[in-house]
């Protein structure tokens, strides 16, 4: 999907709004599963969008960040909310970065896989760029985890399209493995996406989600209906969502 040709970088921020604890949580992830956080100089963030991840990462490592995102509406938007040093912002596509060989020292890519035209050609080129020991970090959304995303409840329509979409764990490790990458450790982590199912809802209703945007609008707008449904009879309580990540060497 060509985020350039819709309207999802206007209300990505909204529908994929996440505390910084939570944001802390995933850097933190990522730092647990490198060899010495100290020797990290540069990282990767590949489908930066918006850079949601790109300053987190840095202030975690103390390192400098990397974004590469093919999306200019959605750099533009990393740009304006942006004003830490040592991030810098690249628009091109994970196919073909505009990096040497052996520049980073960690790629952190945030559900990105379903997003690449050449899957084997953007992990190739994520391998030419990542030195010798260096780590990806992918964190995914996966086949085997759809049952458990709220969005299938609510927009049943939605799960025939993550099935033709997303990739089962199995899957993911044999792309990564075939272009020469190691698998070392696969895990999941229980984020918080929203406090309460009112304003998971307007989340939802700002249309940040690539899945959803697929949807009709009559099923779009019946989701959205059955989520303020759903606030109006239940104690407000966080909404969870588990999900993926594969680490490789």
């Amino acid at each position: 999907m060509k985020y350039d040709d819709t309207s999802l970088p206007a209300g990505y921020d909204k529908a994929r709004e996440r505390s910084p604890e939570v944001l802390a949580g995933w850097a933190a992830s990522v730092a647990a599963h490198v060899p010495d956080a100290r020797a990290i100089r540069t990282i990767l963030d590949l489908g930066c969008g918006t850079g949601r991840f790109s300053g987190v990462l840095r202030s975690e490592f103390d390192a400098t960040v990397v974004g590469v995102d093919p999306s200019s509406r959605m750099l533009r938007r990393a740009r304006a909310k942006s004003n830490a040093s040592r991030v810098h912002l690249l628009r091109a596509t994970g196919e073909a970065m505009p990096l040497t060989d052996d520049a980073v020292d960690l790629v952190f890519a945030p559900m990105v896989l379903h997003h690449f035209g050449d899957v084997s050609a953007a992990l190739a080129e994520s391998r030419r760029v990542l030195r010798d020991g260096g780590r990806f970090y992918l964190r995914a959304a996966t086949k085997e985890r759809i049952p458990s995303y709220p969005t299938s409840v609510h927009f049943p329509a939605s799960v025939p399209i993550m099935e033709r979409t997303l990739w089962t764990v199995d899957q993911i490790r044999s792309a990564f493995e075939s272009v020469g990458f190691r698998h070392l450790h696969t895990g999941l982590v229980d984020q918080v996406i929203s406090s309460n199912h009112a304003a998971y809802a307007e989340q939802l209703a700002a249309g940040g989600d690539s899945i959803l945007a697929r949807l009709d609008k009559a099923d779009f707008d019946a989701g959205v209906a059955s989520v303020r449904a759903l606030a109006a009879t239940v104690d407000p309580k966080p909404i969870l969502e588990s999900i993926d990540f594969l680490v490789f060497e």
